[in-house]
């Protein structure tokens, strides 16, 4: 008599040769991250990719349970650094630490230069923003945000304002600024910040936008007068500084920086990297440091991250084309 058994193997067996692939793909998402994690830094070495940050990298990494190996790959304006980690596999092993510039102002500038990357990254989370302040010469004399918008349309062509490179935040900071005030400030781009704050102490410009831990020292010494931050609210670091907004509603110019990753990463990963992110963020002593270079923790889901890039993107190609700013 035939084993009734045997009429089931041959099914039984194909079962199981469906199911083999799919635990295979689940133990392989489980054991993420399987090696070191590739974070790629669209700037040269030195700045807030392994510098401020380094702390925050090497905790986020423990907590992961594999190191991240920060890896600049500057060129493009910031771009180069974005196609290499739209180019990875989506498996969770390469990162990009993403800015505000490459991802929402430079699409703006070059559209046809740059490959669109709310096309081909996604979110993770925000890690910091990092707020500029107005400055001005201390014997400069307008006194406030309102009395040097007096100033300068009674003087109008004759203002200048320093940035750290066309294109940059600290230039459509300016533009922001004209749009806004009706000014028509004029920019003059220098290679970093440095040059800006001596050539506004040596009174050649009149002012610029600058990241407040650089400010800061200028600021306390009384070589410099801040007029107002570009965040919607007053920052920490300043609480008597007002706002711009507060003069300019919904003047707002807020680098931040953050952590994407290729499409079809698995939306685990996502989350994971999120979730562990914050909760190092709300540590007391990364906070501190953060604080201390000017910058304010974020950690936010990769959801609300995802909007605030999608908006970014939306004001900043609106104020390229409204002001008609070109390329360099």
């Amino acid at each position: 008599m035939n084993n009734p058994l045997s009429f089931c193997r041959p099914i039984l067996l194909a079962l199981a040769l469906c199911v083999m692939p799919l635990a295979g793909a689940q133990n392989q998402e489980q054991v993420w991250p399987a090696k070191p994690i590739r974070l790629i830094n669209p700037f040269a070495p030195g700045g807030f990719g392994d510098g401020v940050a380094r702390p925050f990298w090497d905790q986020l990494g423990q907590a992961l349970g594999q190191p991240i190996l920060v890896e600049s790959q500057a060129g493009a304006n910031g771009a180069l650094a974005s196609s290499v980690v739209a180019r990875s596999a989506p498996d969770g092993h390469t990162l990009l630490l993403a800015n505000l510039g490459p991802i929402a102002i430079n699409p703006a500038l070059r559209p046809q230069a740059t490959s669109d990357p709310l096309k081909e990254l996604v979110a993770i989370t925000q890690i910091v923003s990092g707020p500029l302040v107005l400055v001005v010469h201390a014997d400069f004399p307008a006194q406030d945000l309102q009395a040097l918008i007096g100033y300068a349309k009674a003087n109008p062509g004759k203002l200048s304002y320093g940035s750290v490179g066309h294109g940059s935040t600290t230039h459509l900071a300016g533009e922001l600024l004209n749009l806004k005030a009706g000014l028509d400030l004029l920019q003059i781009p220098y290679k970093g910040a440095a040059p800006v704050i001596t050539n506004i102490l040596g009174k050649q410009i009149e002012m610029g936008f600058i990241n407040i831990s650089i400010a800061k020292p200028h600021l306390d010494s009384g070589q410099l007068r801040a007029l107002g931050v570009t965040t919607l609210t007053r920052a920490a670091i300043f609480p008597n500084l007002p706002a711009m907004a507060e003069r300019l509603p919904d003047f707002e110019v807020n680098p931040w920086w953050g952590l994407m990753a290729p499409v079809g990463t698995p939306q685990s990963v996502i989350n994971r990297v999120a979730v562990e992110a914050t909760k190092i963020l709300k540590k007391a002593d990364i906070a501190e440091r953060f604080r201390q270079n000017g910058l304010e923790p974020e950690g936010t889901t990769p959801e609300a991250f995802a909007q605030k890039v999608v908006s970014d993107s939306v004001k900043w190609r609106q104020l390229v084309q409204t002001n008609n700013i070109k390329p360099e």
